[in-house]
């Protein structure tokens, strides 16, 4: 990789779907090495930047760049650079570990029959399934599935690896592991992880873009958005018919009991609850709520605006009635 660009260089990106509606406006993105966070709500444009970014499809207007190639012109070029790990990978269940690795690798490139094993054990190890290499797909738990999902990402030693929704259905213990490895990983390549969990996104997070109905609202330092925040994040005790109207009212980040009082700490972009005190040093998660009620995105109106699932279409049997 040309260390003159940015590993990920986007400007100027809008897409818009047939049927007229537009996932990204105008979007502008720069990422060089580390781990980099993109949040935003479900339905802001998360997937289909990372689709973008993957040469799924086309942009429609503005430079997309990785590694210094374009997604339109150098498709090829950018997906030797590049490791996608999607945001539901599905391997060959009846095949092994090792195996679905080995094909993998092969189908990327890697033909030399030496090298290609060594770099497979190697993979195997980093992400801590060199142990279960001869187990079969199926036998797999959750966690190790999407461990596996980062090794066929990383066998062809891509400069930059796209992650979407890494750690949905993860228990506690594998959503540390998983964020351990992506630090890891951070330290010589470029990692984008697209998430609305917060919370994934760690200490070893360099930089975060928030994207907001297709707009990038924030791109800076984690520390600056908890900067933000200050004065904005509140903790309050309250019972009966008191916490329903709070959590009416406001966000409410959690809710801890104690025997009839409750604690709630939430968030407020016009002044904090009679009663509330400050907190003094807010979580990512509760400066990323503040960030989005300040600009009058409250949780409920972010609800309220989700797209309702597209119904599949099935074929439809033959004499079946309509």
């Amino acid at each position: 990789m040309n260390e003159e660009w940015p590993a990920i260089e986007v400007e100027g990106l809008t897409h818009t779907y047939k049927g007229g509606h537009t996932a990204l406006s105008d979007v502008s993105l720069s990422c060089g090495t580390g781990v980099f966070g993109l949040l935003g709500p479900n339905g802001a444009g998360k997937s289909t930047l990372m689709r973008i970014l993957c040469t799924l499809i086309p942009p429609a207007t503005g430079s997309v760049r990785v590694c210094g190639f374009d997604v339109t012109t150098d498709r090829q070029s950018v997906r030797e650079n590049l490791g996608y790990l999607p945001q539901e990978f599905g391997a060959w269940r009846l095949h092994r570990v090792e195996e679905v690795l080995d094909t993998l690798a092969r189908l990327s490139g890697m033909h030399d029959k030496q090298a290609r094993h060594a770099r497979v054990d190697e993979v195997l190890e980093q992400v801590g399934l060199a142990e279960t290499r001869d187990r079969k797909v199926k036998k797999l738990s959750g966690g190790m599935l999407r461990r596996l999902g980062v090794a066929q990402a990383l066998v062809h030693e891509p400069k930059v690896i796209i992650v979407d929704e890494p750690t949905v259905g993860l228990d506690p213990e594998e959503r540390i592991r998983f964020r351990r490895v992506m630090a890891d990983l951070g330290r010589d390549r470029t990692i984008l992880l697209s998430t609305h969990i917060v919370a994934d996104l760690g200490a070893a997070c360099r930089e975060v873009a928030l994207l907001d109905t297709g707009t990038i609202v924030y791109q800076g330092p984690p520390a600056e958005l908890v900067r933000r925040a200050a004065g904005a994040v509140f903790e309050i005790s309250a019972e009966g018919d008191a916490i329903e109207s709070l959590e009416a009212q406001y966000d409410i980040v959690s809710t801890n009991f104690f025997g009839n009082t409750v604690t709630l700490r939430g968030v407020s972009a016009e002044g904090l609850p009679e009663g509330a005190a400050p907190v003094a040093e807010p979580s990512l998660e509760e400066a990323y709520m503040a960030f989005m009620a300040a600009r009058g995105r409250s949780s409920a109106a972010r609800q309220d605006e989700e797209p309702a699932p597209t119904p599949k279409k099935g074929r439809r049997k033959k004499g079946a009635r309509a």
